[in-house]
């Protein structure tokens, strides 16, 4: 598996060896010695699965504000989607600054989110899929949300409507959110 450094620190795309023969095709999604060997550590403790059924839903902003933030594993099994990841942690060089890239159930790449971003995704396809895994369970009190659309980090979806959640609709932007990331240590 390889680790391919994106423009924003801690953020990466992950790359699998994709073994192929006539019946079908093999790798690796996970392996916690390939990645610490790279650099990446988080003690996984709790998977999550969605089924969008729509082309053009959009799930996000979202992230767990500290002592509950989570690192996040993800890709899409089934389908193609548009992920996006926000640093929000102030006192980066890259504070505010998105980073976006397919997922697919074709190209087999996941993008490794470090604490301290947010994080969405626009389905691309009907029936999409998209699992990751969290280094800290799901903390209530703790789960935010950015406005999908907020100027202030200016991400373009590349759709004017989305199917969205009330929830998410209603989020506040990043002026008004109670985000608490901070850097801490050297940004590699």
């Amino acid at each position: 598996m390889k680790a391919v450094k994106t423009f924003i620190a801690g953020l990466y795309i992950l790359e699998p060896d994709v073994f192929g023969d006539n019946r079908g095709w093999f790798f690796e999604s996970y392996s916690k010695t390939k990645l610490a060997a790279q650099g990446l550590i988080a003690d996984f403790v709790q998977d999550n699965h969605s089924l969008s059924g729509k082309k053009g839903t959009l799930r996000g902003l979202h992230f767990q504000n500290a002592p509950k933030a989570q690192t996040k594993l993800v890709r899409c099994t089934r389908g193609a989607v548009r992920d996006v990841a926000v640093d929000l942690r102030k006192g980066s060089p890259t504070y505010k600054k998105w980073f976006s890239a397919e997922l697919s159930a074709d190209n087999y790449k996941q993008l490794w989110i470090p604490r301290g971003f947010a994080h969405g995704f626009l389905t691309l396809t009907d029936d999409c899929e998209v699992q990751y895994k969290v280094d800290e369970n799901y903390a209530p009190e703790c789960d935010r949300s950015i406005r999908f659309d907020d100027p202030e980090i200016g991400i373009d979806w590349g759709i004017a409507d989305p199917v969205i959640s009330k929830k998410d609709m209603s989020a506040p932007f990043l002026a008004g959110s109670d985000a608490n990331f901070k850097i801490e240590g050297d940004l590699e």
